[in-house]
């Protein structure tokens, strides 16, 4: 036995049975968290009926998917129907190939917490496969044969399209810092340098950029225009029901977890904890706290990402694209070339945390002020309008 695990195949193989039954099971647990999360905040119970404090409720709704009649309704295209949930689960469960779930050995007979490791380019392996899955939703809509339908992929296609863009330059400056764009050696680089050189010192506007776009491509409210159901009943899985439509959400919520496991990993130092989990420890079980630390981290921005779902309300499509075009990329290019700037003059990186806040603050100031204009022209017309009468 040990002898098999000496082949990297092997271990890859393993890694791949162990990441995909993680991914699976703690999407169906953290549906019932959402649920008892929405429950707490709205002064309500959630499931408790099916096992202790209803922690069944997800075998219970994986059971009722199973076994629910697989209607396919005559008026759509019967390939591209069934094409769409397909892709979304495979893009997403795709993407989590490069990611570190842990810490990364390369060791042969040790376990490697991840599934592709040595890939220099992770970051973009990820963007490229997790923006083929609005093809997923495209296909959805547009086999479906319904104007819901047709018209939730169209603003998936548009807001994926406009949020590509600033998640793409929120990275440049971590690649430009870190010197790659591999999540392992990010990560590495993070630990090696303790708390003080985890990157969301350095870049806390590209942080808060990246998870606003993120949230987005993964249309999570406040940005799920691509299935509101107060203007398109159910938007792009209008016609979808029981397994099918189970696979659309699990793609969703893989994409959540993977969310989580960037920002970890790109801005909060992956599994490095100040003397908990120091890059050096080489104590038995030391890998067991780093998991641990790394998980909790996750839990906190999947926590996080829920609990936003009940807080905020959903955006108008004019208000979603204004937010990318008009805010996040300019806000996204001055972060670059702050970067840039400061590397090519040699200063400390430590700079980047005044610039940052003092950019984040002249955006909100001249926001304001654009507010307040706007505001006050609209205020003027009406009372022209009001004395023409």
């Amino acid at each position: 036995m040990s002898e098999l695990l000496q082949i990297p195949l092997v271990m890859a193989a393993l890694a791949i049975v162990v990441a995909l039954s993680a991914i699976l099971t703690a999407c169906a647990y953290l549906i019932l968290l959402e649920r008892k999360l929405s429950a707490w905040m709205q002064d309500r119970l959630g499931p408790n009926r099916v096992g202790p404090f209803g922690l069944l409720q997800p075998l219970a709704d994986g059971v009722k998917l199973l076994i629910k009649e697989a209607v396919i309704p005559d008026h759509v295209d019967r390939f591209l129907y069934l094409l769409g949930p397909a892709i979304s689960v495979f893009t997403t469960m795709l993407a989590f190939a490069v990611v570190p779930f842990g810490p990364v050995s390369h060791k042969p007979g040790e376990f490697p917490f991840i599934i592709a490791p040595n890939i220099d380019l992770g970051i973009v392996f990820i963007f490229a496969v997790t923006s083929l899955a609005i093809y997923s939703i495209i296909l959805g809509g547009w086999a479906s044969n319904n104007k819901y339908s047709a018209l939730g992929s169209l603003r998936a296609s548009a807001q994926v399209v406009s949020y590509e863009i600033p998640l793409g330059m929120s990275i440049v400056g971590v690649a430009l810092l870190n010197h790659t764009m591999s999540l392992e050696r990010i990560l590495l680089d993070q630990a090696q340098a303790g708390f003080a050189g985890w990157n969301i010192w350095y870049q806390p506007v590209a942080a808060l950029i990246f998870f606003i776009a993120a949230m987005a491509e993964s249309n999570r409210l406040p940005f799920d225009l691509t299935e509101c159901e107060q203007e398109l009943v159910g938007g792009f899985h209008t016609e979808y029901s029981g397994l099918k439509w189970a696979m659309f959400f699990l793609g969703e919520y893989t994409h959540v977890i993977t969310i989580s496991f960037l920002m970890s990993i790109l801005f909060f130092g992956g599994w490095h904890c100040p003397v908990i989990a120091e890059a050096d420890s080489a104590y038995a079980g030391a890998w067991a706290v780093k998991v641990a630390v790394l998980l909790i981290k996750v839990s906190g921005f999947i926590i996080l990402i829920q609990l936003l779902r009940w807080t905020i309300p959903r955006f108008r499509f004019d208000q979603l694209m204004g937010l990318a075009w008009k805010v996040l990329i300019p806000l996204a290019t001055a972060n670059v070339l702050l970067v840039m700037c400061v590397l090519e003059f040699g200063f400390d990186p430590l700079w980047l945390l005044p610039l940052s806040i003092g950019l984040f603050a002249g955006a909100g100031l001249i926001g304001t002020q654009t507010t307040m204009r706007g505001g006050e022209t609209g205020s003027r017309r009406r009372g022209a309008e009001v004395a023409h009468h």
